[in-house]
């Protein structure tokens, strides 16, 4: 989802603190850009709550829109500035979360964005509220960046981007290699993606991941392994492995100990197949596990890879954030996604210590681990967010 800064209201006053920080180091060098993006990072912070951003802007409008692309129909929420004319476009795209488009977090970030002068439309992925991640989520993506793009009242002067986070950086960025929109998208904002999305899911059921040839570890969260079980429901055709699979995962989420081998005995072969890969924790097991799913399955999950696909052919720049303790995707594959971009392309901030997969903490302000590690943070952080600010211009800041 996107970021979500846990900063308690009293803590702001630390913000105009860092403001003057920022606006000393980069003197001369789009002050109020600078500025702007500060109190747009402090908004995120705030969510849905008050800060200095809602007080000098005005509320954005949002609107339910319905659009149509060579025949096919789409539905999505479009986010306004409240009077302002918009500077740039952006297709914003939520992870595999139950809510879809209508995320609190996600709305709360559409709505910072639409302040800033974007003009942002969340569509309404077909797969997403069902945890069923697809092939087809790129096409869905991609025509609603065409949608918005063609609009001049929405992306003047061919402004126009897409955002994603999580599972979503997959689909956006096959979006945008698709050849009827490939040269027009202008930049894409990933948080916490990946770009092989069968080493992500080793990551998520077993923890291990590899950076320059290093071996990592980082305790999973369980909800990659649950987004995972459902997912693959939509391969097996049993409704009596539908009713097992909702049984063992509620039965899970009452009790991470408990016994399920009476539902697990009921499964059809697939479906075992499909909980071996889930719960195993072995990652020399993975790809033994990986071979026995469903074929359909395995097929769809390469089509939603990155790595099997020419992301040199890009024309978009890529804004990569990730944290290094993500729990759900390794922060390794932001920086083989950037890796793989065309020379230039790319620019990766990892955090280090506040963000986890997509949620950011701050901690207490004004305390040595606060100055030491958080603040350093928040600098990159501001950084991704000043180089996204600056896509609504025609000549954006450089890396």
């Amino acid at each position: 989802m996107g970021i979500v800064l846990r900063a308690p209201v009293g803590r702001l006053a630390f913000w105009p603190m860092l403001g003057a920080l920022v606006l000393a180091v980069l003197a001369g060098c789009a002050p109020l850009r600078h500025y702007e993006s500060l109190l747009v990072l402090a908004d995120a912070g705030a969510g849905h709550g008050p800060s200095r951003w809602k007080q000098v802007t005005e509320a954005p409008r949002r609107e339910f829109v319905a659009f149509n692309v060579n025949g096919r129909a789409h539905t999505g929420d479009l986010y306004l500035p409240a009077h302002a004319e918009p500077a740039a476009g952006i297709v914003l795209v939520p992870g595999a979360v139950p809510e879809g488009k209508d995320d609190p977090r996600l709305v709360a970030f559409a709505m910072t964005l639409a302040r800033a002068r974007f003009a942002v439309l969340a569509p309404e992925l077909s797969g997403v509220r069902e945890l069923r991640v697809r092939p087809t989520d790129a096409r869905e993506v991609a025509d609603a960046f065409a949608w918005l793009a063609s609009r001049p009242d929405l992306a003047p002067g061919g402004r126009a981007g897409i955002g994603a986070f999580s599972y979503a950086v997959g689909p956006a960025v096959l979006a945008a290699l698709e050849p009827d929109i490939r040269e027009r998208v202008r930049f894409i904002m990933a948080v916490g993606g990946y770009y092989d999305l069968f080493r992500a899911i080793r990551f998520f059921t077993t923890g291990h991941f590899e950076e320059d040839g290093k071996r990592g570890y980082v305790k999973p969260d369980d909800y990659g392994r649950l987004v995972f079980a459902y997912g693959a429901k939509a391969y097996l055709p049993a409704p009596r492995d539908h009713e097992l699979i909702e049984a063992i995962a509620e039965r899970k989420q009452r009790d991470r100990a408990a016994e399920v081998a009476d539902l697990v005995a009921g499964l059809s072969r697939e479906a075992k197949a499909v909980y071996e890969v889930a719960v195993n924790s072995d990652p020399a097991r993975f790809p033994a596990l990986l071979a026995g799913l469903p074929g359909a399955m395995l097929a769809d999950l390469d089509a939603l890879s990155l790595h099997n696909k020419d992301v040199g052919r890009l024309e978009a720049r890529l804004l990569l954030v990730h944290g290094r303790n993500d729990n759900l995707i390794p922060y390794s594959e932001s920086l083989a996604l950037g890796r793989a971009a065309p020379a230039g392309k790319a620019r990766v901030w990892l955090i280090n210590r506040v963000l986890g997969h997509v949620d950011l903490s701050l901690g207490r302000v004004l305390t040595w681990q606060f100055v030491s590690e958080a603040l350093p943070d928040i600098w990159r952080i501001f950084r991704a967010v000043d180089a996204l600010l600056s896509e609504r211009h025609n000549d954006p800041a450089a890396p």
